[in-house]
């Protein structure tokens, strides 16, 4: 994970906002980092120091004059990994981009010289107005970076132009993309499919599977937080999109052979981590079947095979997944990496108590082209995701 064992500043200055920012420090804690609390005087007006300390565990900064800690901007700007300024009020922006420090936050930004990343937060026209603008770039001319904002509710009522903080979970993934620069995904294109595909008997009946999509989002959320550009093709599923992935939404097994065609062209990863519904019926009915009291007889094909028709770059490494339901499943998976051209196949076994589908758990076996079964214990399918993205980095080119 990204965060494990990094160092963060974050600054907080004063917005209805500040809410958020006790989010984001739980959540950066959680995942890891070593979070230092920096409150301008207005912050404190909106959050006390306390809950900080409480969220983080460490002391708060909120003074350049506070005992012992004479030098502490200097250090906080020079020591850690990232600062995130959340929320970045348009006062706090205009100070930064004159240069002034006048307290410890901005005297730390004045000092730093590594990554900044900031979440703007203010009201929609004080965001428009042009001196904004001009504040915002000037300072990324200097290489800050920003995240948001976005259009929704304020603290004054509804607004349809940008000017509320991004959430929590936006500003988490954006800063992840900073701290993994340099990594082996950082700017490559990754493809991934997931979730079940359907098959219409008719407009309201469909043949499908229970597959959740989960498996397949964690991955598309991994890589993005790697650094890659991540192209997503999803069957039907209910779960809240990954953050900052580009969705291209399905729902036949045809209609993903033909995404990923089209979008495999580009890539240098491709990840099947769908479960298309292997049969159709050979014929669909335009209006809905009536209900029969007898029996019903249907006659299937089978869908295409979107690996076996798949033409991909050469370079491009390919994990496919393999399901399956007892017997000997590590010998099906290597004949699956060997018939389908693989350099990788994800094997479990949909009958494992934790496994398989509609949970948020996995346990896999990764078996690599010419390499040992690596088997995992039972994890959670974001740490399934992570190990299976730690096998493609070693094998990338």
């Amino acid at each position: 994970m990204p965060f494990a064992g990094r160092h963060v500043v974050l600054g907080v200055s004063g917005g209805i906002a500040c809410y958020k920012s006790c989010t984001l420090a739980r959540r950066l804690t959680e995942d890891g980092a070593v979070v230092d609390v920096v409150l301008t005087t207005a912050a404190a007006e909106f959050v006390r120091p306390v809950t900080f300390e409480a969220l983080t565990g460490r002391p708060v900064l909120t003074s350049l004059w506070e005992r012992d800690r004479a030098l502490a901007h200097i250090g906080l700007a020079k020591r850690p990994d990232l600062v995130i300024l959340a929320p970045a009020t348009a006062h706090l922006l205009a100070r930064a981009a004159m240069g002034m420090a006048d307290d410890l936050l901005t005297a730390l930004l004045l000092a730093r010289s590594g990554p900044v990343l900031a979440a703007p937060a203010m009201n929609d026209a004080m965001y428009a107005h042009p001196a904004t603008q001009a504040n915002l770039k000037t300072l990324a001319a200097r290489g800050w970076h920003f995240v948001g904002p976005e259009a929704g509710p304020l603290a004054e009522g509804p607004s349809e132009q940008p000017g509320r903080m991004s959430e929590p979970e936006t500003i988490l993934a954006t800063a992840g993309r900073l701290l993994v620069a340099g990594g082996r995904l950082q700017g490559k294109t990754v493809v991934v499919t997931a979730g079940p595909t359907r098959e219409h008997l008719d407009p309201v009946r469909v043949l499908t599977n229970p597959s959740s999509g989960r498996m397949g989002y964690a991955l598309a959320a991994a890589a993005y937080a790697r650094g890659a550009d991540v192209l997503l093709v999803t069957g039907p599923t209910g779960l809240a999109l990954p953050l900052g992935v580009t969705t291209h939404r399905v729902e036949t097994t045809a209609e993903m052979q033909r995404a990923v065609q089209s979008l495999v062209k580009q890539a240098q990863v491709l990840i099947m981590a769908a479960a298309p519904a292997d049969y159709r019926p050979t014929t669909s009915a335009a209006t809905k079947r009536p209900r029969s009291n007898g029996k019903v007889t249907l006659e299937l094909e089978a869908t295409p095979d979107i690996l076996a028709t798949l033409a991909r770059p050469k370079d491009c490494v390919v994990v496919g997944f393999a399901l399956e339901a007892g017997g000997d499943g590590v010998a099906n998976a290597r004949k699956k990496l060997q018939d389908k051209l693989l350099d990788f196949v994800i094997l479990n076994d949909a009958l494992e108590p934790g496994a398989g589908f509609e949970v948020a758990t996995n346990r896999v076996t990764i078996i690599e082209k010419g390499g040992e079964p690596i088997a995992l214990p039972l994890l959670s399918k974001r740490d399934v995701a992570e190990q299976i993205l730690d096998a493609v980095e070693r094998a990338l080119t």
